[in-house]
């Protein structure tokens, strides 16, 4: 609730709530989602996606798969208290089985299908997060975008992660070949140099966009959004840096709305 307040404060219009620190304050009772659903009721800052369902693919059971659909319930209910209407969809990673791109694609397609038709009673879309990992089954822009273009539903899209994008080498030509429209949801972060894939080139190495350390190229991605015609109208801030976490809840967020609003006047607004 803190977070809230202080992101309310600093300026924020939305955030993205991550599953883990949301399912940690209930299970606590530091909250409930009544009252959170109450408060964004009563304030500026809404909810942009709830972050996330993750692990949504390559489930060798129906059993399994059956369980991911009944957890998909459970956060659509959530978002009706919340006043969300996005949902993030993150891949499984360390696959039991040596699946190809095109299993892996075939299966993606045909659980995010079924998943479509749970959410659309609620008018809620999902956004397709590919992470930038070598053991994630969607790792690149182009693979998730692939199908994302197979389903071919309004109400799914991708969520672009800029650390994720450069981790693994995802090609500019398809970000800038992309339809804009079909990009949900906008990460912005900046990152150490190191070779893409590496086993160390993790989310410790994020950094604040903007940093004299980052190797990211952000004239390009606001360029490219801009061209394709991105329509989210909004970027969020992504780091997961250790020593980001060491600072103190207000020292965090007053540094994530510096950095994001001389980000988006520096690249975003010159952007053309």
């Amino acid at each position: 609730m803190k977070d809230l307040e202080l992101c309310e404060q600093y300026g924020f219009d939305y955030i993205d709530i991550q599953s883990e620190c949301l399912d940690r304050d209930l299970a606590v009772g530091k909250t409930t989602l009544e009252a959170l659903g109450t408060w964004f009721e009563t304030h500026h800052l809404k909810m942009l996606s709830y972050n996330a369902l993750c692990g949504f693919n390559m489930k060798a059971t129906q059993a399994e798969r059956r369980k991911v659909l009944d957890q998909l319930d459970e956060i659509i209910y959530r978002c009706g208290i919340l006043h969300c209407d996005t949902i993030v969809v993150v891949p499984s990673m360390d696959l039991q089985t040596d699946a190809t791109r095109a299993q892996i694609r075939k299966d993606a397609v045909e659980v995010l299908q079924a998943a479509l038709e749970h959410c659309r009673p609620h008018k809620i879309r999902l956004s397709l997060e590919f992470c930038g990992a070598p053991a994630m089954s969607i790792n690149r822009f182009e693979d998730a975008y692939a199908i994302v273009n197979d389903v071919g539903a309004d109400d799914l899209g991708i969520t672009l992660d800029q650390y994720h994008f450069h981790a693994m080498a995802s090609g500019w030509d398809a970000l800038e070949k992309a339809d804009g429209r079909k990009i949900f949801i906008w990460h912005l972060n900046d990152m150490e140099d190191l070779p893409c894939g590496a086993p160390y080139n993790d989310d410790t190495k994020r950094l604040w966009p903007g940093e004299a350390a980052g190797c990211l190229d952000h004239q390009r991605y606001a360029r490219a959004l801009k061209q394709n015609g991105f329509m989210g109208d909004v970027c969020t801030v992504e780091v997961f840096r250790p020593e980001y976490y060491r600072l103190t809840q207000e020292e965090n967020i007053r540094k994530a709305a510096e950095v994001v609003k001389k980000h988006v006047a520096r690249y975003w607004e010159n952007a053309v």
